[in-house]
């Protein structure tokens, strides 16, 4: 391993360990006050349990694991159309979020200032979709440089360092969704 792969390597974990911190903050606040709003709705009123979206964006880390493994053997047509499952799964995981929102803005009227239970749900699920926003520019991005040809072998460890960063946001999601979905109703 060249020190520039090390050097990368370094610093995609540095990052991880800095946004771990950072959504450890968010959670914790989540916790603190989850119970304490003295106004509805509680979050068993208002949230319905994300299945589907949630099966989607875990099952997009085998997608991209699937995707490295492909490039690393020199398999670029099969690594992009991992990469092409990968990012539409977790756009399917986006809408869901967008709708889930929508849902719980327009035809519930539940925002950020109706409760400490809104002022602690949008900043840590909203937190979790930017960091879902990110890492689909980044997979997209791959996937553009497949399908042009200009993704190579030689690119490998660059994709599989977007990989940690997508293995992140998805076990950064399990405890988003533990902590509000299941402990907090």
């Amino acid at each position: 391993m060249n020190s520039g792969a090390s050097r990368g390597r370094a610093g995609v974990i540095g990052f991880i360990i800095a946004e771990t911190s950072l959504f450890a903050v968010f959670v914790v606040a989540y916790l603190f006050y989850l119970g304490k709003s003295v106004t509805g709705p509680s979050p068993k009123e208002v949230l319905d349990l994300p299945v589907v979206s949630t099966v989607c964006l875990l099952s997009s880390s085998v997608t991209v694991a699937l995707a490295t493994r492909a490039l690393a053997a020199g398999r670029i047509a099969r690594a992009g159309s991992w990469l092409f499952v990968t990012v539409a799964l977790g756009l399917v995981f986006l809408a869901s979020t967008a709708r889930e929102w929508r849902r719980l803005i327009v035809e519930q009227g539940f925002t950020i200032g109706t409760n400490l239970f809104g002022s602690t749900f949008y900043p840590l699920v909203g937190l979790h979709a930017s960091h879902v926003i990110l890492g689909l520019v980044m997979l997209s991005l791959c996937l553009v440089f497949a399908w042009s040809g200009a993704l190579k072998v030689v690119h490998a460890s660059r994709v599989e360092l977007v990989s940690w960063y997508w293995h992140f946001v998805d076990g950064v999601w399990i405890v988003v969704f533990t902590v509000v979905y299941v402990v907090g109703r």
